[in-house]
């Protein structure tokens, strides 16, 4: 791993290579001349699966959604906005990178470079903060820390508003000259200046890696860790222990999953940006440094089979939109909807058994077993994700 950071067809200044800073026409010239072009095509195959699987996925999020209106509701929201953003993230940033890598090199130009950074930027952490506000709404619903409050769509759509201006806000700040977005080592993709050693560049990597990696990370395992510590009192209070703690069970495999998901796509991108501002002398093969920046990318293919796919009610509504049948919906439940009756559909059936359990004066509604795939439903022969 001796190779510098940088390096286009035609050389240019060995301080610009290691600073990253505003690249040379050059840099946008041709491949580097150490990587063999099959790097370059290995790169491109890769990204053209990738690319294609998360815009299917996500566009049958979407589309089956928008199909069958049981699957509309509050708590569906943020996973709808989930694969938003994973689709946006994928048709500018998978296909950009998708011709560049085919190419070998970034043959669009300096502007467009600019683009693709903040593009993939924004939708990459609009998608993380999501994942970290759905384990919140999780616990609101679950938990409910104030009591009869329940999510609305209105709290939901707040939510929303949320993740996208806080997004935008530290993203937008390397256009107009705190840091910049800069060719990678690779040069076919664009990301935030992680390799500058100016006190501006570091400051914005710094609170970048705050604000949009460590906070939401938080945010998950705090949301996740009281849910399952309210899941343990709740099977400890119930006197047929085998019935309650096969739900617990089935959540903290699906909370498991969850995090590990979170923690494989984005920390290996995490970890090496920070190390690179840290030190940013240090020098990578331009290969390696690429592997943390396009395996974050996979996050857009994984993030619809863990939050939708796994779900039963989801799976049924595509098979039926496939088989072109309607799906199975109570008349009286679709009514309910219809009336905006949605507050106590929104709450699962852990909570209903949670309220019971913990022995409350409130007692599940009759009309409320339909469950949503951002739910928390655990019947007796099916996990669903948490």
């Amino acid at each position: 791993m001796n190779s510098s950071w940088g390096g286009a067809a035609n050389e240019t200044p060995s301080s610009d290579r290691v600073a990253g800073i505003s690249p040379s026409p050059a840099a946008f010239s041709g491949p580097l001349r150490t990587i063999e072009p099959w790097n370059f095509k290995v790169l491109a195959t890769f990204m053209f699966f990738v690319t294609f699987l998360s815009l299917s996925e996500n566009f049958l999020v979407l589309l089956v959604t928008y199909r069958y209106k049981q699957l509309r509701q509050p708590l569906n929201y943020i996973i709808l906005n989930l694969s938003v953003a994973d689709f946006l993230a994928s048709l500018v940033g998978g296909t950009l990178s998708f011709l560049t890598n085919l190419y070998g090199y970034f043959f669009l130009g300096a502007w467009a470079c600019v683009l693709e950074g903040f593009a993939v930027t924004f939708f990459g952490i609009v998608a993380l903060w999501s994942l970290a506000v759905l384990a919140f709404e999780r616990y609101f619903v679950i938990c409910r820390p104030l009591g009869n409050i329940r999510l609305q769509g209105k709290h939901a759509a707040l939510g929303i508003v949320f993740i996208w201006v806080f997004s935008f806000i530290w993203t937008f700040p390397p256009i107009i000259g705190w840091s910049s977005y800069t060719l990678s080592p690779i040069g076919t993709t664009c990301e935030p200046n992680w390799y500058s050693g100016e006190l501006k560049d570091h400051s914005y990597i710094i609170a970048l890696f705050t604000t949009c990696f460590i906070m939401p990370l938080l945010l998950i395992f705090v949301s996740y860790g009281k849910l399952m510590t309210r899941l343990r009192k709740v099977a400890n209070t119930q006197g047929r222990l085998g019935v309650a703690r096969k739900p617990e069970k089935q959540v903290t495999r699906m909370v498991i999953v969850m995090i590990v998901a979170f923690l494989f796509c984005w920390s290996p991108y995490s970890v090496f940006s920070i190390m690179v501002t840290i030190c940013p002398t240090i020098e990578f093969d331009p290969r390696i440094a690429a592997i943390p920046a396009f395996f974050a990318k996979t996050a857009t293919v994984y993030n619809p089979i863990i939050y939708v796919f796994m779900n039963g009610q989801f799976r049924k509504c595509l098979l039926q939109m496939f088989s072109l049948s309607e799906p199975e919906i109570n008349p009286a439940a679709e009514h309910a909807m219809q009336a905006g009756n949605n507050n106590e559909r929104e709450m699962s059936t852990i909570a209903t058994r949670m309220t019971s359990y913990c022995n409350t004066a409130t007692k599940p509604e009759e009309g409320n077993k339909r469950d949503t795939f951002a739910q928390l439903p655990i019947p007796e022969n099916e996990a669903y994700p948490v």
